[in-house]
């Protein structure tokens, strides 16, 4: 049996939740407060979100799942919701009690504001992996006294300044939260290793098959789907690697096997593009001479 929750509304979630609504439009949550969740025999929980929200949890409470992919998550790790996402909970433990905290806020609070042009920049929101953010013990405090100035500013009257004061402290936060992320790509050796790697493998063995002609060329999507990642998780990850996007690494990818076959090969430009997934010659030879600084033609007679 399959529950599904909602978490559409401040006041309702603060209810649930053991805590008073301090602002229509955003809280902060100290799940210690709550009631023990009970589940009951329920064998999955669907959580359908209308709110951003950002989940420090410091108790396990079930193996969670964004579409089809499980999070890397542990007690103590941050994980991320967007409006219009769902997250399930699989084998969810029947009697808990909730520890950690929350800060959730609706999109109307950023409009009008600098975050509510630059909160689409925050890519971890649609990561839709398995990849949480893991903290330091130095993260968590950060993350926790910011909290905290939010928790603060929310308990002052509403007045003109609040809107304003407590974007600015959610947009500080994401900014941190951002920049952990970094940190992640480059201290997870054992959970990212051979992700290059297996990259290379996968474009080597793509362009050597008939997928080219079968698919077309190969997509950042494509290739993120094959490495159990998501497109945004991935292409971060890469740049954070190689310096380069993950569609610049195809394309080098594309540009290295094509010379190899214009080169060495006695098949005409229009097939050696057709193998690689063009629709249109042309648009393989404009690109070839863009990448390379010569025709297919005239690459090809250069030695």
């Amino acid at each position: 049996m399959e529950k599904i929750v909602n978490v559409n509304n401040i006041s309702e979630f603060n209810a649930a939740n053991n805590h008073k609504t301090l602002h229509p439009l955003v809280t902060v949550v100290d799940y210690s407060k709550a009631n023990p969740r009970d589940w009951g025999d329920v064998e999955s929980i669907k959580f359908q979100y209308g709110l951003y929200s950002v989940i420090l949890k410091d108790v396990v409470c079930g193996d969670m799942k964004y579409g089809r992919y499980y999070y890397d998550y542990q007690a103590g790790t941050l994980v991320f919701y967007a409006p219009g996402q769902f997250v399930s909970m699989e084998n969810p433990k029947a009697v808990y009690q909730p520890l950690g905290f929350g800060l959730l806020f609706h999109p109307d609070l950023l409009i009008g504001t600098h975050l509510g042009k630059v909160i689409g920049q925050y890519k971890f929101f649609d990561y839709q992996t398995h990849e949480a953010l893991h903290l330091s013990d130095d993260e968590r405090k950060m993350i926790l006294d910011i909290f905290a100035k939010i928790e603060f500013e929310l308990k002052q009257p509403i007045d003109k300044h609040s809107k304003k004061l407590i974007a600015s402290h959610i947009e500080l936060f994401l900014d941190y939260c951002q920049r952990f992320y970094d940190r992640q790509f480059i201290t997870r050796e054992v959970a990212h290793k051979g992700i290059l790697e297996k990259f290379e493998d996968l474009l080597n063995t793509y362009f050597q098959s008939d997928k080219p002609q079968n698919i077309g060329l190969p997509s950042v999507a494509y290739c993120a789907e094959e490495l159990n990642l998501s497109a945004n998780y991935f292409g971060d990850l890469i740049k954070k690697e190689t310096g380069q996007s993950a569609k610049e690494f195809i394309m080098n990818k594309l540009i290295d096997t094509a010379k190899t076959k214009v080169y060495e090969g006695e098949k005409t430009v229009n097939e050696i593009a057709y193998e690689l997934g063009f629709k249109y010659p042309q648009h393989f030879s404009r690109l070839f001479k863009d990448k390379v600084g010569y025709s297919p033609s005239e690459f090809k007679h250069l030695n």
